[in-house]
């Protein structure tokens, strides 16, 4: 018996997969326990519909992701920090830092664990730093570091 997986199962497989069942296992535990449906022309139609639309919804994802990289790439981002003596940074700037300040001067909202930064800056300048928006796309925003 041709069974669609509802949701994903260690044994059987994932979520959409289309699985052999033997007749008592379909019947006694799959079909009751809602982990899957019996593959009729509607049912297999209703999966290839919903897996167009997750195909689109993915798409769409990614365009915004790419659009919003162009755009922060003509952006350009000041954090203000206190100086020390003999001019020296005072302390540094984190991701969350640079999030608020995204926020604050373009209205973008970026999450601070999204934003690359291996450790934090700590002297005045402008660095690029790299953002994660989608899984295959990566922008890069301009920060500036000036003295308060």
């Amino acid at each position: 018996m041709k069974i669609i997986l509802l949701q994903d199962e260690k044994k059987l497989g994932k979520q959409g997969d289309i699985i052999e069942a033997s007749e008592g296992y379909a019947r006694n535990y799959i079909l009751p326990k809602k982990i899957g449906v019996e593959a009729t022309p509607k049912n297999l139609n209703d999966l290839k519909l919903k897996k167009a639309g997750e195909a689109r919804r993915a798409q769409e994802a990614l365009n915004a992701a790419k659009a919003l990289a162009a755009e922060l790439e003509e952006k350009q981002v000041l954090v203000r920090m206190k100086a020390g003596e003999g001019g020296k940074a005072f302390g540094s700037v984190s991701s969350k830092d640079i999030s608020e300040a995204c926020k604050e001067q373009h209205g973008i909202e970026i999450d601070k664990k999204k934003i690359l930064l291996t450790e934090g800056i700590k002297t005045f300048g402008t660095y690029e730093v790299g953002i994660k928006l989608h899984p295959q796309v990566t922008g890069k925003l301009s920060v500036k570091v000036i003295e308060e």
